[in-house]
Parts: structure tokens; sequence; C-alpha cells
């Protein structure tokens, strides 16, 4: 199953309040992905977002659920910026995965179209 969250009618069309950010994970990410299915975020009509509140929005289903996250976000309709700093968060919390979890294999970060 998946789930379609439409950034711009919660976010307005720039994406910086991580409060926003968190109760979106806390009341949608979460519980879907936690149920295995896939969760997108479309960004259309979003000009643009701040590390803080990307990092809010996914970092703790990264840390939390850890491949099906990798496997299950999909970021559509983000614009370049957006997906840079999609990219660097997906990168920090690779690197904060790989150093805190020696038995945690490799996540390798695909650089898709479906996911970034």
């Amino acid at each position: 199953m998946k789930k379609s969250i439409k950034m711009l009618k919660i976010t307005g069309n720039f994406a910086e309040n991580k409060d926003i950010a968190k109760k979106l994970r806390i009341e949608q990410i979460m519980p879907a992905l936690s149920k295995g299915n896939e969760v997108i975020l479309d960004f259309n009509g979003i000009s643009g977002a701040t590390q803080s509140f990307i990092h809010a929005l996914i970092s703790d289903p990264i840390r939390k659920l850890r491949s099906v996250a990798f496997s299950h976000l999909v970021y559509k309709n983000a614009n370049e910026d957006i997906r840079e700093i999609i990219s660097i968060v997906y990168r920090y919390m690779q690197e904060s995965l790989d150093g805190n979890d020696d038995s945690q294999t490799t996540l390798k970060h695909r650089k898709s179209s479906k996911h970034i």
C-alpha cells in the first residue's frame, strides 16, 4: 500500500517549520512505514526546504527503521535544491548508522529518481 503526502498543503511553499515536520513524521510517516507501506512525499509547489526541516522529517525513520525507510520513502517532485538537502541528510544518517552499529551492513543510498 502507498501513502501519498502532499507537502504543499502542510508546509506552504517553503518547508522550514520543524514542529510541522515532527508532527508529520509521528502522525503519518512512521505509522505508514511501520506497516511496511511506501510513503510518497510530494513536494509539488514547494520552492525550498531547510536542512533542519528535512532532518526532522526523515532522520528518525532512518534511525529506527533503517532499510525500510531507505527503500520505502519516496520523494516526488522535489526540485534540485530539496534533493540535495535530502541527499545530505541521507549521507549524514548513513555515516551515523555505520559508525554506531558495527553489525549493521552498509546501507547504500540509491540515487534513483524514485527515491531522490
